[in-house]
């Protein structure tokens, strides 16, 4: 049985779609309908605020990125689109305490 824990965060980097297209089967499988990568998933009156919680988890685990401050403003959620530069811009940030630092 392989958990989320198992898995590698999709790479490269540089590759949003890669991002992309994880995501929009990450919500077909939780919701049971197909997305298009710039739907307002949650002005579509599909999802709740609930679930925004559930996908920063998931972005947070699946993507290796910690989702603080600013960047847990609802508008880095609203699309597949937003989430996938949301991660990529994480990706990028020099981790604490790492070089840069």
């Amino acid at each position: 049985m392989t958990t989320s824990s198992d898995r590698q965060a999709p790479e490269p980097v540089g590759d949003p779609g890669v991002v992309q297209a994880d995501l929009l089967r990450f919500l077909a499988n939780r919701t049971g309908r197909a997305w298009e990568a710039d739907t307002d998933v949650f002005g579509s009156g599909g999802l709740s605020s609930l679930f925004a919680m559930e996908m920063v988890v998931h972005l947070e685990r699946t993507y290796g990125v910690s989702i603080r401050g600013g960047d847990l403003r609802m508008e880095n959620f609203r699309t597949v689109l937003r989430m996938s530069a949301l991660v990529e811009r994480l990706r990028q940030r020099p981790a604490p305490g790492g070089p840069g630092a």
